[in-house]
């Protein structure tokens, strides 16, 4: 068995849904000693709704799908003509499988998740209007933020005197 490496383009936001059919296709046709894994690398964000903190799991590839697999013609045109699949990624129309060098990148992050992310990040320079403490809907300018502790130094205008104060990046919100 030649078990290879290969990733499948899929409409972006099916990826589960097209590894759960390619999971189950193969269970169905007794192919599934074909394949040894399917992934669809994440990575987990943080956003706050309505002043709770969850974690989401966000795709590290949007559209894409990647496969261990020993993949035989046959095999390629079922996968292929399931919902929601786009096509195996290849040259001249035909799958061609990734090196061990870009598969291990991938798998590199999914076995070395880093820390939830925020969803939104801040640059210098940006605007910001708090929505939660004693600075209730006042308006600031971003100095730094620290995305490891999620805390963002700002400069905020208090009586006409330019004040810096530390804050956490939940009590803020964008200007767009």
């Amino acid at each position: 068995m030649a078990l290879e490496w290969y990733a499948i383009q899929t409409y972006s936001g099916s990826e589960k849904s097209v590894k759960l059919a390619i999971e189950n296709l193969l269970r169905e046709t007794k192919m599934l000693d074909k394949m040894e894994q399917i992934v669809v690398p994440t990575e987990d964000i943080v956003e706050f709704k309505n002043n709770k903190r969850k974690i989401t799991a966000r795709s590290l590839y949007p559209g894409y799908v990647f496969i261990k697999i020993d993949l035989n013609t046959e095999l390629w045109h079922m996968i292929q003509s399931l919902p929601r699949v786009g096509r195996f990624i290849g040259e001249s129309k035909k799958p061609t499988p990734l090196s061990e060098k870009d598969i291990e990148l991938i798998l590199e992050k999914i076995t070395n998740r880093a820390a939830p992310k925020p969803k939104v990040s801040f640059s210098p320079g940006e605007f910001v209007r708090i929505i939660d403490g004693a600075f209730l809907n006042f308006t600031a300018t971003v100095e730094e933020y620290d995305m490891e502790h999620r805390k963002l130094k700002l400069n905020i205008s208090i009586f006409g005197r330019n004040t810096p104060i530390e804050i956490s990046d939940s009590q803020v919100e964008k200007i767009v």
